[in-house]
């Protein structure tokens, strides 16, 4: 981010090259905040000559833009504009890029005095009223002053929905997922092969119909067959309201939902994987449950890792339908303050400003987790086959490798 802000800043006030193309674009914004209402928090409104002097600043650095513009439009074959253009005299340059840093600090502070210092005063006013007011952003805010303590439990719950249940469903996909890619192997009894096509047609049923059907269903028929399970058995109520509360019904839903996705994540990582490295790991010793465990899993997972984290963001998105069944997530919790103050729009609107806020959070941390964890994986082979071996993800020794390292070898040996 730093980079390319310095990217950014040489582009537009120290490139002669483009400094004017840079800068205009930077007064034009100026003159559009100078052209704005002054709040009552204004630091300019006693400065009227200020403001005035720094407004025709602005319009003529315009004006000298336009005239560079029109000589290189005329001048514009061959080093014509470089040799017969004024703005390219060393005086010519230094002037024009203490230009530049004049005009980006006199847009800085029309920034400040319209847009940070009008929103503090529209803050400071709506929170001041006695009633809802009728503006848009102040109404906002007045909501959010009454009603922060429901919209922030709201927010909790709609985090802890979606991060404990992405965990518990990483969990149960990871066991779901070896289930799915068994194959029966030679030396299995009877009854191994038994359970492994058994385990793997469960796997199947299982993410075909959880994949096919909406999370919004899926919450209601778990919710209401296990309250309707406990209700059967004698408990009031009350003790059902302790025991499955609407949370847990949502963090079951949750999990069940994403195990299904994520494990035919896990399953696509896991076939990515070189098959020559579950074949040296059998031809090690291994069996094909350590080959699995100790090979091709930590490979496969890693393969997977962006997918992974994909699940999260789109957790955190989706458990706003748990809403149905009660579940005080982000949108209950809008849906109540919309009750209270029958106020649509601006509830929604800061709804989905939370919502793309916890996506955006929880993308920027999946990112650096994951490339955190960018650490290359080696193949499990013997030292007298290592360049031989050519796999498919990354980290693997490739063919390329292989020839160079082997003509080096012949180069020593003669």
């Amino acid at each position: 981010m730093l980079e390319r802000l310095r990217r950014i800043w040489r582009f537009v006030v120290e490139d002669h090259k483009y400094v004017l193309l840079g800068t205009s674009v930077v007064a034009a914004i100026g003159i559009w905040f100078s052209m704005q209402k002054r709040s009552n928090m204004s630091f300019l409104r006693n400065a009227y000559a200020v403001e005035v002097a720094m407004y025709w600043f602005l319009i003529g650095w315009l004006a000298i833009s336009a005239v560079a513009l029109v000589w290189k439009l005329t001048h514009w074959k061959g080093d014509a504009y470089e040799r017969t253009s004024p703005f390219t005299k060393p005086a010519a340059k230094t002037a024009l890029r203490y230009g530049s840093y004049a005009v980006c600090a006199i847009t800085a502070a029309l920034f400040v005095d319209r847009a940070v210092m009008g929103f503090l005063s529209v803050l400071s006013e709506s929170l001041a009223q006695d009633k809802n007011p009728s503006d848009f952003l102040s109404s906002i805010f007045y909501m959010l002053d009454k009603s922060y303590g429901i919209i922030g439990q709201g927010i909790l719950t709609t985090v802890g929905l979606s991060v404990f249940g992405t965990l518990i469903a990483f969990v149960l996909a990871i066991l779901l997922v070896f289930l799915r890619i068994q194959t029966i192997d030679r030396s299995d009894n009877d009854a191994v092969r038994f359970f492994k096509t058994v385990g793997s047609g469960f796997a199947k049923v299982y993410s075909t119909v959880v994949r096919g059907t909406p999370m919004m269903v899926q919450g209601m028929l778990i919710y209401f067959a296990g309250f309707g399970l406990l209700r059967n058995s004698g408990m009031t109520v009350s003790e059902i309201g302790r025991v499955w509360s609407t949370f847990v019904a949502g963090l079951v839903t949750i999990s069940l939902n994403s195990t299904a996705y994520m494990m035919e994540v896990l399953r696509g990582g896991i076939e990515a994987v070189d098959p020559g490295q579950n074949e040296a790991a059998r031809s090690l010793g291994l069996s094909q449950w350590q080959a699995m465990i100790k090979v091709v899993f930590p490979q496969g997972i890693k393969n997977a890792i962006p997918a992974l984290s994909n699940e999260l963001v789109v957790n955190i998105k989706d458990s706003s339908v748990l809403s149905v069944i009660g579940v005080f997530d982000l949108m209950f919790a809008t849906k109540t303050v919309v009750g209270i103050y029958f106020k649509q729009v601006e509830l929604y609107v800061v709804a989905a400003l939370c919502y793309l806020c916890l996506t955006m959070v929880a993308s920027w941390l999946l990112g650096r987790f994951a490339k955190h964890l960018s650490v290359e994986p080696q193949p499990l082979t013997s030292v007298s086959d290592m360049n031989a071996t050519v796999g498919t993800v990354a980290g693997t020794w490739s063919s390329e490798y292989s020839l160079e390292s082997k003509k080096h070898q012949n180069q020593e040996g003669r």
